[in-house]
């Protein structure tokens, strides 16, 4: 049996499972259609595939690396991967012109034959193409994927076994009629029908000299029901070869499948490479620890979707949070503080999925499973009040979380009074630490910021605001501030309206 085995070591990806339920939050707090559609360059398939393979997280750390080590050769050889990605297109684009397909079981073993016959034929040659890029590339790559499915190709699809399909192929087109013997059994009627090499197939000339006479009979061409009975006498004879074809014509479909499938992913991380190349952004592939480790470090860390809607550099960050449990980012407005959270999802999502990450250097480890309550802007036809559709969307996380998973927190329970939003959003945070669950928390609320100052798991950062008012998009450690900067605000907004006042800027 042809395996593909480059999404996984030990077996094929499936795409018809259930994403995980808290999808479209990670989709939209995320702003992962941006990813998406960069990585699918407008090809519907491939915007299926690598959502699904993005969201559908890993959690060993052994096929991570499988999956980094199969990237690592896609983007050494694009060329090589893309002839083979080709293949599997091109036996879809004939199957649907030529309106290929294997008949149901429930046709005629006839019907059946023929169209599985078909499809063998419309694939033999691609095979072909595909044995001779192992033949000839093979050496080149070096992850354990593909030089497992090299060499599989070369062993099951060598020389000798295609031109066995090949003879098969035109021998199942009956050129000569089909021979069949049959045994008389019970009331007469025929028993044990099996199809027969016909008279003369590989046999010597001189035995085909001294072979036996066979009598031939004509059917009248009205003979409607004689025919009707030779043709069931054909199809009884013929059943066990058709089921064998279709069996055949359903692996070799099947395995063409599963390569475009598995591919396809390794497609949109290319496509995705090239483009953040041509901005000049930074990539590299993540170093991955246990679950129940706490890393989480970087070096010019930046939002990937941010830089492919910009199409520009944008800033990047570096953090050292090895260690700690919760991490609290504070500091003015448009700091830059969203958009670094959105960043440190993007780059764990990307990093369980086996990609490289956006960072000059990354290193974090894994989660059970990745959470995000994002702010929400105000929803008019909403029955209930925000707070209340905030508590909502936090009790769901709750339900779905487990010890060493990954809660980003935007602005959460803001939308209540200070004091009220600060202890509600202490006590959810403080049983989520002590559930094993680490939290990254961009926060106005000083109340509760300053409440988590004495502990030592817990690391601050502060979006750098300059003397004179300016972002620097950066954010670096520092104990949370009393102020808003809402002057900030004010100036800005009359220095727009040019402000006369003295000392406005």
């Amino acid at each position: 049996m042809m395996k593909v085995f480059l999404l996984y070591p030990d077996r094929d990806v499936d795409l018809s499972g259930e994403l995980p339920p808290n999808a479209a939050d990670l989709i939209q707090d995320l702003a992962l259609n941006t990813l998406f559609e960069a990585m699918a360059q407008g090809d519907r398939f491939l915007f299926e595939v690598v959502r699904r393979v993005v969201l559908s997280s890993l959690h060993e750390g052994d096929t991570i690396s499988y999956r980094q080590e199969i990237l690592k050769d896609c983007l050494k050889h694009p060329d090589v991967v893309r002839q083979i990605y080709n293949i599997p297109l091109e036996f879809l684009e004939r199957k649907h012109s030529r309106w290929l397909w294997v008949s149901s079981r429930h046709s005629s073993p006839a019907s059946i034959l023929s169209s599985a016959r078909e499809l063998l034929a419309a694939s033999l040659d691609l095979l072909r193409r595909l044995q001779q890029i192992a033949e000839e590339y093979a050496g080149a790559f070096e992850s354990r994927g593909f030089r497992r499915f090299f060499a599989m190709i070369q062993q099951e699809l060598c020389d000798e076994y295609l031109t066995t399909v090949e003879r098969h192929i035109e021998a199942l087109q009956f050129p000569r009629g089909v021979l069949l013997s049959a045994q008389v059994g019970k009331g007469n009627e025929g028993a044990n029908y099996i199809l027969c090499k016909p008279n003369g197939a590989g046999q010597k000339w001189l035995r085909r000299v001294f072979a036996s006479k066979s009598y031939a009979y004509s059917l009248h061409p009205r003979d409607d029901a004689g025919a009707r009975v030779l043709g069931e006498l054909r199809d009884k004879g013929i059943a066990r070869a058709a089921n064998a074809t279709a069996q055949a014509a359903d692996h070799i479909e099947s395995f063409l499948n599963v390569l475009r499938w598995e591919l396809a992913f390794y497609l949109g991380c290319m496509n995705l490479y090239e483009q953040l190349e041509l901005l000049g952004e930074p990539l590299t592939f993540p170093q991955s620890a246990f679950a129940d480790e706490r890393r989480f470090s970087c070096t010019g860390l930046y939002d990937i979707s941010l830089a492919l809607t910009m199409k520009q550099k944008v800033v990047g960050n570096d953090v050292a949070a090895d260690g700690k449990e919760l991490v609290i980012i504070t500091g003015p407005n448009q700091g830059g503080k969203t958009t670094f959270l959105r960043s440190i999802g993007l780059a764990q999502l990307m990093l369980q999925a086996g990609m490289f990450v956006p960072a000059e250097s990354f290193s974090a480890n894994l989660c059970s499973g990745l959470f995000t309550h994002f702010k929400r802007e105000e929803d008019k036809t909403m029955k209930r009040g925000q707070f209340e559709e905030e508590l909502k969307r936090m009790s769901a996380i709750v339900d779905l979380v487990r010890p060493t998973g990954l809660i980003l927190l935007n602005e959460s329970f803001a939308s209540t009074n200070e004091r009220e939003g600060s202890e509600i959003a202490r006590q959810i945070v403080s049983a989520l630490l002590e559930r094993g669950i680490r939290v990254f928390y961009v926060t106005h609320l000083y109340e509760l910021a300053s409440g988590f100052q004495e502990e030592e798991s817990i690391l601050f950062l502060r979006a750098e605001r300059l003397p004179d008012g300016r972002r620097t998009f950066k954010v670096r450690e520092g104990k949370p501030l009393e102020t808003s900067y809402g002057v900030d605000l004010y100036s800005r907004i009359f220095a727009a309206e040019g402000c006369m006042v003295e000392g406005c800027s």
